[in-house]
């Protein structure tokens, strides 16, 4: 995915701080493999996606993120994240050390 970097204000700060999660662990995640899949459930009133991927420090995250474009950019805009649960990183795993993940 293309974008020319993240969209950062207070609205999304506080509730990446709610979990504990960096900045940094989030800018870096999607820097590395990241898994992403339409919200439609979560999509009333813009286009929203789900990414799972690794921290900074290795940590596996989940976050809900939207596009924004401004002038003739478009920048990640990080709704919330957290880190994921047992089953989830299970699930990543199997899916990104699978020998179809990417094709």
């Amino acid at each position: 995915m293309d974008f020319a970097g993240f969209d950062w204000d207070e609205g999304n700060l506080g509730k990446r701080q709610k979990h504990g999660v960096s900045l940094a662990e989030i800018e870096t995640m999607f820097a590395g493999t990241v898994l992403i899949a339409p919200d439609p459930a979560r999509s009333v009133r813009e286009e929203r996606f789900k990414a799972i991927g690794a921290g900074a420090e290795g940590r596996r995250l989940f976050v809900v993120f939207t596009l924004r474009t401004r002038e003739a950019k478009t920048f990640l805009r990080p709704v919330s994240a957290r880190y994921m649960h047992r089953r989830e990183i299970k699930a990543y795993e199997e899916e990104t050390s699978s020998p179809n993940h990417g094709r």
